[in-house]
């Protein structure tokens, strides 16, 4: 099957300002995986009130500030995911602990020893849960416009984690891709 949608491994997904639905709106999803039988991403900018070093404090030292624990979407709400970037001419693919997901970008494996990674880690993200797609399901959303599918950079995923990320990512894609920042978040009160 052919994947005209854009989706791969490191993009993101935006929501578009009328994708009301309270798990996605005004949310970026990092994509981790996207297959045949399925998606998988996590929502980076809703940090939760939850500290990592609350959860797991060995590895709250390599956390990016504010250091809390992303929701990172309403599948499996008890399941951690990390993901972290890599120093310059850091690969992943030679790090243990690490599963390279695009670029300098890696899934941790947070049973492994933060240690050992400390010096190769530009930051970390920790995520509880995860946003998950069905087959063809999120290829649907993003035909019916739910969904700006746009690259990310690293820093997406170990610099921001708030509510102004939505509008950053926006604004870094030109016009009129841009213009979908100013989308008020509430059209009654424009």
């Amino acid at each position: 099957m052919v994947d005209d949608s854009g989706v791969a491994p490191g993009m993101l997904l935006v929501a578009a300002p009328g994708l009301l639905d309270p798990n996605f709106r005004r949310t970026v999803v990092y994509m981790i995986e996207h297959r045949d039988q399925g998606s998988l991403g996590v929502v980076l900018n809703r940090p939760s009130e939850t500290s990592v070093q609350d959860v797991l404090p060995a590895w709250a030292p390599l956390a990016s500030e504010p250091g809390a624990v992303c929701v990172g979407g309403p599948v499996e709400p008890e399941t951690a995911l990390c993901l972290a970037a890599l120093r310059t001419g850091q690969d992943p693919d030679t790090v243990e602990g690490l599963t390279a997901v695009r670029g300098p970008v890696a899934l941790v494996d947070l049973d492994g020893d933060p240690r050992a990674l400390a010096d190769r880690l530009r930051g970390l993200r920790l995520f509880a849960g995860y946003a998950g797609w069905d087959a063809r399901q999120l290829a649907g959303e993003i035909g019916r416009g739910d969904w700006i599918v746009v690259p990310a950079l690293p820093d997406d995923v170990v610099r921001t984690s708030g509510p102004e990320l939505w509008a950053r990512v926006l604004r870094r894609q030109g016009v009129p891709i841009a213009l979908l920042a100013t989308y008020p978040s509430d059209v009654k009160l424009n």
